[in-house]
């Protein structure tokens, strides 16, 4: 596997091969780091962080990714550059390229980072999209592959709103790497058509099934993975809140659900999680709309088939493999 110089935008750019090849070289990069072996081959190097949305595990796998391969990070929040602002794509790329090695960016729509790849001379990293999220796919990946020991043939349900980020790149991974596919929602939050039919044609070739399910007893019957995120994305207005929880409170995660799932089936969610009220914005819509939980129930996200802190940690390792291999 070959990837240097590649930027890493979506999993629809990879073949089926060169994902795996990544999933097993973060594979082997846990190990080491595990085992205290060094494995800072980049030493000299320098990648720049862009953070037009902020994160925890994202900025913090992207900079110990960094500097546990020997590299310099700088990390830009929202007020930390001009992008967009009072310098172009364009003209940010070609700067930022000309003094660093490599190019993280977290943000808005697809365009803008698929815009900053072609004009950097540098591999471009997809750290969040409003469309694709890849590098969390590459760690749910490991994950589910660490816990039942393959992905061809596992089913994994999405729970929500599949229309973003998270809904897309899972359906996209899945199709490229032969699991079953379920998105279980209202049909107006199943993900784009073209996109679905783009999907469905990769899966001819690698044996995965696309379902999209409005029943959550009907989707999750002999489950492997269930998988939900927030109802309410990052950037998206607080009024939109009422009518997610009006539509998406019956493919709530609870107890109930998980047991009609396979007796072995995981719970995944790519954090963070509304399961209780003590975060800031969970107290203000629970209180407003008179809910102690949202998308999954405490009991489930904190119960034996949660395995939400293992995919966390496993960000910093396979965004680790994507730099290492790109550069």
């Amino acid at each position: 596997m070959n990837l240097k110089g590649r930027d890493f935008l979506k999993l629809l750019d990879f073949t089926p091969e060169e994902i795996g090849g990544l999933i097993d070289l973060a594979s082997e990069l846990k190990a080491k780091k595990k085992n205290g072996i060094a494995h800072n081959t980049l030493q000299g190097k320098n990648i720049a962080l862009i953070f037009e949305k902020t994160s925890t595990r994202t900025r913090c796998s992207f900079e110990v990714a960094g500097y546990d391969l020997g590299m310099g990070v700088t990390y830009l929040d929202p007020t930390g550059s001009q992008i967009g602002k009072k310098e172009s794509i364009r003209d940010t790329a070609r700067v930022l390229s000309s003094i660093y090695d490599g190019i993280e960016y977290r943000g808005y729509g697809q365009e803008i980072v698929e815009e900053l790849a072609k004009y950097s001379k540098v591999p471009v990293w997809n750290g969040l999209t409003n469309e694709f999220h890849p590098t969390q796919i590459l760690a749910d990946f490991l994950t589910i592959k660490e816990h039942f020991g393959k992905l061809k043939g596992i089913k994994l349900v999405y729970m929500g709103d599949a229309r973003y980020n998270m809904g897309n790149s899972l359906m996209v991974g899945c199709a490229k790497m032969g699991l079953d596919f379920v998105a279980c929602a209202p049909k107006k939050y199943f993900p784009d058509q073209a996109l679905i039919e783009k999907c469905q044609e990769i899966a001819k070739e690698t044996g995965a099934t696309l379902s999209f399910e409005e029943n959550p007893n009907v989707a999750v019957k002999n489950a492997n993975v269930i998988y939900t995120d927030v109802w309410v994305s990052m950037g998206e207005p607080t009024e939109v809140w009422k009518e997610r929880i009006e539509d998406l409170s019956p493919y709530q995660v609870n107890k109930a659900l998980m047991e009609k799932a396979d007796k072995n089936a995981v719970f995944m969610h790519c954090l963070p999680a509304f399961h209780d009220m003590k975060t800031t914005v969970g107290k203000e819509m629970g209180e407003k709309f008179g809910r102690t939980e949202m998308e999954v129930t405490d009991e489930v996200f904190e119960s034996s088939q949660s395995i939400v802190f293992a995919e966390a940690e496993n960000r910093m390792h396979t965004i680790k493999a994507v730099m290492l291999s790109t550069l």
